[in-house]
């Protein structure tokens, strides 16, 4: 009888194959200590030596499959092996407790692992934790001479089971074998996930229980569409997952011949399907997908992937680079979004009891105008190389949006004196992600220039619940019909001003969403690249007087977001 193990759907596609337990060898030893401590500490670095250049061999493999942003991971496992403050505490503890390298090697980085692990509010860092446990792991691998598992010399089609997959792996997964992956741990932001993405290998994570439910062997099916796996299907269940793989792959064909189409319904109204990027880097992806637009440059990436602020000329070629790539179209650049789950070591923020309620995002920026003013400058200049737009992230009053605006028209101002008319180009709006100015949206439109409704906030800020806290993901409802009043409140504020709507957070990119998205007359879906092409397709097949109905009928009948689910898929013929 078959058994159904339920995770986070992290990679499109279904894989059916015979499950392949990724186990390390057994890497214990004995803490003992040692007389010539001299002698341990050459053995660190020799395994720091011979680690770095290990990974320098599988960076050098992976750059053929993967894209220089996942391949700089290993730059950054090669910089923690080269981290001089990491090195001097394990040979300052072989030196003083006089242990083994083994020892002294495991007590500081579990401690590393264990201070990133701990930072509950901080997701980013959270999921570097494994990170550093690859690292030590490949290090301690030679320290006793034992070697890791090799994927690039798997030779026939499994699905990989594990209780975490290190990047290090996933760099060596030969997409032609491997037909899919489940994780106990993980989430959908982790490098192995993204990893997973650019492969086009399915992938679930976060499961919990598959190394204890699955052995190595067992016949699986890995739907990664919907974050299932189904441990010993039976033949039914696989020639039906043989169906939909076929039809998904027959769909993803149809999908790629969209990447110079415009994005319209089926009626031929047309708008916008943007991308989410962190860094320059993302922008192979954005046109491989066709973008319309960048929707949301999260600029913090700038920040957490320095060691000091990124100065002004640092901001400006990051910022000119998207919005020359771009060539013309619309780029929507995000002010710096620190604090809550994303702090900078070099930026000491207060210890707050709630930091996602507290000091971050717009409220730094006001209070640290240095810091604002630089990126706003940085801004002003790269606006002469594309069609930029400065969106403020976690504007809860309408003072705080004219504070801004007024810190920003006095660095344009300043900037012209220099360079007449620099700037005036450049539209101004806010993301709408706090439940107290999606309300107030019909007085915010008489002043900015567009709206940019960031679900993942505006439904934790809503309903009152951790976006991060499992014991309380149910509420996590994108399709309430309370929060559906709430966004078509939004964009009928910004209609009526004339002004635009878009969308950049993750419900922009579901697929249950896009009908009722489209039905309140959003003008622009921004979401991560890997979805813009099916969202496209989906659009296509959509008739906006159709889905207008459908939201009305949704709005006056349905009570609940099961509710809505059915009542669309039964307008739409999806049932």
């Amino acid at each position: 009888m078959s058994k159904k193990i339920e995770g986070i759907a992290a990679s499109d596609g279904i894989g059916i194959a015979k499950a392949y337990l990724l186990v390390d060898p057994d890497l214990s030893f004995e803490k003992h200590s040692v007389s010539d401590v001299n002698a341990e500490v050459q053995r660190i670095h020799g395994s720091f030596d011979a680690s770095i250049a290990e990974l320098k061999q599988i960076q050098a493999r992976a750059k053929s499959s993967l894209g220089d942003e996942e391949v700089a991971v290993f730059d950054a496992h090669i910089a923690m092996l080269s981290d001089p403050d990491m090195i001097k505490q394990i040979e300052d503890e072989i030196k003083n407790d006089k242990v083994n390298a083994e020892q002294a090697l495991t007590d500081v980085t579990t401690n590393f692992a264990e201070t990133l692990a701990a930072m509950k509010d901080n997701k980013y860092m959270q999921e570097r934790a494994a990170d550093v446990k690859d690292v030590a792991k490949r290090a301690l691998s030679h320290l006793l001479g034992k070697e890791l598992p090799n994927l690039a010399s798997i030779n026939s089609p499994v699905i990989i089971v594990a209780h975490e997959i290190t990047p290090s792996d996933t760099s060596q997964m030969n997409k032609k074998y491997i037909k899919g992956m489940i994780t106990d741990m993980g989430g959908r932001t982790s490098h192995s996930a993204i990893m997973s993405r650019t492969l086009e290998i399915p992938a679930v994570v976060g499961s919990e229980t598959a190394t204890s439910e699955i052995s190595n062997g067992d016949q699986l099916i890995l739907d990664g569409l919907n974050g299932v796996a189904i441990v010993a299907p039976s033949q039914e269940e696989v020639n039906d997952y043989e169906q939909k793989a076929k039809h998904f792959a027959a769909q993803r064909v149809e999908w790629a011949k969209l990447v110079d189409a415009p994005s319209v319904s089926k009626d031929g109204k047309e708008f916008e399907i943007a991308a989410n990027i962190g860094t320059p880097a993302d922008m192979d992806d954005v046109h491989k997908a066709g973008a319309d637009a960048v929707g949301l440059f999260r600029t913090e990436f700038l920040y957490m992937d320095s060691d000091a602020l990124p100065t002004e000329d640092q901001q400006f070629n990051a910022y000119k680079t998207v919005a020359e790539s771009m060539n013309g179209k619309p780029v929507v650049i995000r002010t710096m979004d620190i604090g809550g789950d994303k702090p900078l070591p070099y930026l000491p923020l207060p210890e707050e009891m709630n930091p996602f309620l507290g000091y971050r995002a717009i409220r730094i920026s006001l209070d640290r105008q240095n810091i604002f003013r630089t990126q706003l400058r940085a801004l002003i200049r790269a606006s002469k190389y594309g069609q930029i737009r400065i969106m403020f992230p976690m504007i809860a009053t309408l003072d705080e949006f004219r504070k801004a605006k007024k810190v920003f028209m006095e660095e344009k101002q300043n900037l012209q004196k220099d360079d007449p008319k620099i700037g005036d180009n450049i539209k101004l709006g806010i993301m709408i992600e706090i439940p107290a100015a999606a309300i107030f949206a019909d007085q915010f439109a008489k002043e900015v220039d567009f709206f940019s409704i960031g679900t993942n906030d505006l439904i934790q800020y809503s309903f009152a619940a951790d976006r991060g806290n499992d014991a309380v993901s149910y509420l996590y409802q994108p399709l309430n019909p309370a929060l559906l009043r709430l966004i078509k409140h939004v964009i009928d504020s910004a209609h009526a001003e004339g002004k635009i709507a878009a969308m950049c957070g993750e419900m922009a990119g579901d697929q249950r969403a896009l009908p009722l998205l489209l039905g309140m007359g959003l003008d622009e879906y921004s979401m991560s690249a890997s979805s813009i092409l099916r969202s496209r397709s989906q659009m296509r097949d959509l008739t906006t007087g159709e889905c207008a109905a459908i939201v009305d009928e949704v709005l006056a009948k349905c009570q609940t977001a099961d509710e809505v689910e059915k009542l669309v898929n039964e307008r739409l013929g999806n049932e």
